[in-house]
């Protein structure tokens, strides 16, 4: 028997195991079995967990291990780390240099970057400012689409400069209420709820009279 924490370290190397040869196409039957065996084991019986102990190995074809592969990482809400997906955290500093234009162009100084704090164990990213950071933090897998990883650090960033400076920001000129960052027809935009909800600006595009 393992461990609840070493149970769970096992888990999250099979599940890494897992991903990276869904991803590159060479996914054999033994990590997909062994995670089974240990999910039946701390009481995580799914219907792909019985399929997998109840068939024999040598009966399960590519297909049904790349199938029940699949099944396993969904029902265990596997979510990649930045280590499996180093293009993830690129892709969060890409937008992180756009949404930066915001700030500064609005007058705000001050250092900005993306962070893994050391008191942070679960992998999330953070924006942090001034050397503070505020919020939940940022999956990983927000870097997977450029748009939503504009609109996720957009938040991030909005967050915990209203926080460090006690101010709203950014501001629609027009009708001086706080924007929002949200996608419109799959593109990252400052929207504004006054008069009717509208964009003001492209997340990376706002103008000092925003501030």
């Amino acid at each position: 028997m393992h461990s609840h924490e070493q149970a769970r370290q096992f888990a999250d190397e099979l599940m890494g195991r897992i991903y990276v040869a869904l991803r590159d196409g060479t996914l054999d039957a033994e990590p997909v079995i062994a995670l089974a065996c240990l999910l039946e084991e701390t009481g995580r019986s799914t219907p792909a967990t019985r399929e997998l102990l109840e068939r024999a190995a040598a009966d399960l074809t590519t297909t049904d291990v790349t199938r029940l592969g699949k099944k396993l990482l969904r029902d265990a809400r596997f979510e990649p780390t930045f280590a499996l997906e180093p293009s993830m955290w690129v892709a969060l500093e890409q937008a992180l240099k756009l949404v930066e234009r915001d700030v500064r162009s609005t007058g705000i100084t001050g250092p900005l970057r993306l962070v893994i704090p050391d008191w942070d164990d679960s992998g999330h990213a953070w924006v942090e400012f001034r050397g503070g950071c505020q919020g939940n933090g940022i999956w990983p897998t927000q870097g997977s689409n450029a748009q939503k990883a504009l609109v996720s650090i957009a938040d991030a960033t909005q967050e915990v400069i209203m926080e460090m400076l006690w101010k709203v920001w950014p501001v629609c000129p027009a009708h001086d209420r706080g924007l929002r960052a949200e996608l419109e027809h799959k593109a990252a935009g400052w929207r504004c709820t006054g008069d009717g909800t509208h964009t003001v600006a492209r997340v990376g595009e706002l103008l000092p009279e925003h501030r």
